[in-house]
């Protein structure tokens, strides 16, 4: 520990708060013009893109001083105070609101180091400490400025931040890959079941892979009444609630080992639901339940659906899929919680065209319309929505196609996101360690080839 220094944040650092509403209101956001970062926008590792407001060039003039650059790291100031972001090359020229506050190093400290050390879960602990608020934690320049940290020599600082952010970038890869394999795999599914320009061989009068788009190529198409709308000759019309065989209870069982509760499972909540589609970290909880229990358990093709929770612009209903490789991401089964049910299907080869189904229903904001409330919370009625919900079912054949297509792309995904959590799991080890000096850095650099493999290519030893 010899080479660490203790420093407060003000030595090494500008803290800044966002412009007030004297300054600033939300009626002064317009359609275009400069995204504007707030608290919503925060996230573990970037900051989220979507539903940002925008400040006018006009007033990102006259509040120049707000602008981030890359190298920042932004700060939730109220409720959540532990909450930080790291601003990339993407988000430089951005602004941050009134609610945030902005960390800006200088020559002494590394940005992204800093970005590291303040996601050490006891410099989070620290933060809420600090904070002040009889009803809300909150924060101020005053209290960042104070600040007490141990930090290394600048050079140390640069080379463990480069160790750390290859974790990263290898993370950020693969969830770009999946982010191209989705779209891929979205631009089909409306192709044949959307547009209808499934390929179709019409001299043998079936689906085929070599066959010409249906719809455009001049397929019958008729007119369903239940629908409203045309669909290809001899597609049936049923409700959602047809592709499904049974469903299973939830269960949450005891947060350690307990008499008879001694079966340890995974148990995904819907606040898991987005991590385990890759949308996020995941942090399932493990649970113990009882062994008459374990006909809960999840097996390939089954489906998560969230039941209970949502927000006033988010409703129930997202969903989460179960492959084989989703269960190996796990070292013991999994189940959903009570907030939550599991649905299994009739026909494996239906999954995937049920999962793009149900996405693009949730996605038009239909479940909305299909939830009650118990004691404040929302609650979704999936029995008469699944019942009453008609859509088109294309034939075994041709689903069967689209199974044997999207296979291998998930298959793919799912290795991805293995990969991302041992690499997580890597950097989430090593963070503490190399913050507080029980690890050091060597002298080698990680190559782009080698990001796959930090663990062994990067020159770790232990302090004695």
């Amino acid at each position: 520990m010899s080479n660490f220094k203790l420093v407060l944040l003000k030595d090494i650092a500008d803290s800044q708060t966002g412009p007030f509403g004297s300054q600033l209101h939300q009626s002064d956001y317009v359609s275009e013009g400069t995204p504007m970062v707030t608290v919503e926008h925060l996230g573990v590792e970037r900051f989220t893109h979507q539903n940002l407001p925008f400040v006018s060039d006009k007033d990102r003039d006259r509040l120049s001083k707000y602008i981030l650059r890359e190298g920042d790291i932004v700060f939730s100031r109220v409720g959540s105070v532990d909450r930080c972001t790291y601003v990339t090359k993407e988000e430089d020229g951005w602004m941050f609101s009134g609610r945030c506050i902005r960390v800006r190093s200088n020559e002494n400290a590394n940005g992204r180091y800093l970005n590291f050390y303040f996601r050490q879960d006891t410099f989070k602990k620290m933060m809420l400490d600090i904070s002040v608020g009889a009803t809300m934690p909150s924060l101020n320049t005053k209290l960042m400025d104070n600040i007490p940290l141990r930090l290394p020599n600048i050079k140390t600082q640069q080379k463990i931040a480069r160790v750390l952010s290859d974790l990263d970038a290898k993370i950020e890869l693969n969830n770009k890959i999946n982010a191209e394999l989705e779209a891929m795999a979205k631009t089909l599914y409306d192709y044949w079941f959307v547009q209808f320009d499934f390929p179709f061989d019409f001299a043998q009068g079936k689906p085929n892979e070599n066959g010409k788009p249906y719809k455009t190529s001049g397929g019958k198409m008729v007119w369903n009444k239940k629908l409203k709308r045309e669909i290809p000759e001899g597609w049936e019309v049923d409700t959602l609630s047809s592709f499904i065989n049974n469903d299973k209870s939830g269960d949450w069982g005891k947060e350690q080992e307990e008499g008879n509760y001694n079966q340890r499972v995974y148990c995904v909540r819907g606040a898991d639901i987005n991590g385990l589609n890759g949308k996020g970290e995941l942090k399932t909880p493990e649970r113990y339940i009882l062994e008459k229990n374990l006909f809960k358990t999840l097996d390939p093709y089954d489906l998560i659906v969230e039941i209970s929770g949502g927000s006033p612009v988010q409703s129930t209903g997202r969903l989460a899929y179960i492959t084989e490789e989703t269960l190996d991401r796990f070292d013991a089964p999994i189940i959903c919680s009570n907030f939550c049910k599991a649905v299994t299907l009739k026909s494996k080869y239906y999954f995937y065209n049920f999962v793009f189904q149900w996405n693009s229903i949730y996605d038009a904001g239909v479940l909305f319309g299909y939830e009650g409330k118990t004691s404040g919370i929302k609650n979704l009625l999936f029995e008469s929505f699944v019942s009453s919900h008609y859509t088109a079912i294309p034939p075994i054949e041709l689903a069967e196609k689209f199974y044997d297509i999207m296979k291998p792309i998930q298959i793919k995904k799912e290795k991805n996101l293995k990969e991302n959590q041992e690499l997580a799991s890597l950097r989430d080890w090593l963070l503490p360690m190399l913050m507080n000096g029980q690890v050091s850095v060597g002298g080698h650099v990680v190559k782009d080839s080698e990001l796959g493999m930090v663990a062994d290519s990067v020159e770790l030893y232990n302090k004695q």
